[in-house]
């Protein structure tokens, strides 16, 4: 037993040199756990780490059952990311690969499985308000990332409520300093950056360390209480901010100036729905300058009332978003941005 009452257990983590997965690694460690990760490929960040690192893909059953063998928990945060990509590449890893995970856990009798969804899996264009889990999915979705997602949030719940023991997490728009996603789009594209809509759309956010701690509560939670098993908790700082003012505020951050000038959110989609049809239509690489779910995610509301997940999972946000910037910041600084 550890200095804070935690017993000490072995845990795998898929997509654990990730962004997110390497959070809830450095966590897990810090706990007193004994860490396990899945990973494609190896990972800089992991080399210095009292851990087991597993090479494998995510696809592959037989590699993710002999991962899973004595693990105690298994984080699932392995993912393909928004926004752009082929459907069959966004559903072999968000679609199979989750599959994959919840077979390896039967099959070895895994006690509990933390999976992390998004949030973008209730969006379908309009404006969420102070949404709770009771929200349902929608009919259809503008992009493969959220209809894959959806796809495999649904497969985890199912096993929750049959023979598995799982919790969905639905944090957003994770970000803090090493994001290799969020934040470094922003800053690439500062010099042409327009406010979509009329700025006034409030969302949520989630600072890295929030969302990793929210994992690891939740695994105990659900080793307290197996009732949990099956629910979906929305996770964010708990304070929704304008977007375009937490834009300006990343900007700042890396020393920049605030994004100047304004297009409508039909003008933006509209573009979008047009550079979408040329990229797929001419095979282009990389990925539109704008898309349809983009336009909508930043003119839209999106912020959710994480009240359950306080309730059960005792989570509250511990890094504040003033110092999550601060230390933004100064980690950009060191960087070099």
């Amino acid at each position: 037993m550890t200095s804070s009452g935690h017993m000490p257990e072995t845990v795998l983590v898929t997509g654990g040199g990730g962004f997110l997965g390497r959070a809830v690694v450095r966590a897990l460690i810090a706990r007193g756990d004994r860490v396990r990760t899945f990973s494609r490929r190896p990972h800089p960040a992991l080399k210095a780490m009292p851990l087991d690192p597993i090479l494998g893909d995510i696809a592959d059953l037989q590699a993710l059952e002999s991962a899973c063998k004595g693990a105690d928990a298994v984080y699932h945060t392995a993912a393909k990311p928004p926004p752009w990509g082929a459907y069959r590449d966004y559903y072999r890893t968000n679609v199979t690969g989750t599959l994959n995970v919840i077979a390896a856990c039967r099959r070895n009798n895994v006690p509990r499985l933390i999976h992390t969804s998004t949030p973008s899996v209730i969006f379908d264009g309009r404006d969420l308000e102070g949404v709770d889990e009771s929200v349902p999915y929608p009919p259809r979705y503008t992009a493969h990332y959220p209809m894959t997602k959806a796809a495999a949030e649904k497969a985890v719940i199912r096993a929750g409520r049959e023979d598995l023991n799982t919790i969905v997490l639905r944090p957003h728009e994770i970000w803090g300093p090493e994001d290799p996603h969020f934040v470094p789009r922003i800053l690439a594209r500062a010099a042409g950056l327009r406010r979509i809509g009329n700025g006034r759309n409030l969302v949520d956010t989630t600072y890295i360390d929030n969302a990793a701690e929210a994992h690891l509560l939740a695994a105990d939670a659900l080793k307290a209480d197996p009732a949990l098993s099956g629910r979906v908790y929305f996770i964010s700082q708990g304070e929704p901010v304008p977007a375009w003012d937490m834009i300006d505020a990343i900007l700042k951050a890396a020393g920049l100036s605030p994004v100047r000038g304004q297009v409508s959110h039909g003008l933006a989609r509209t573009t979008g729905y047009i550079l979408e049809k040329i990229f797929t239509g001419l095979h282009l690489p990389g990925e539109p300058p704008m898309t349809r779910f983009v336009a909508d995610a930043l003119a839209k509301a999106h912020w959710f009332d994480i009240g359950a997940a306080r309730r059960d999972l005792n989570y509250a946000p511990t890094v504040s978003t003033a110092e999550g910037l601060r230390r933004l910041a100064e980690w950009l600084r060191t960087r070099g941005n």
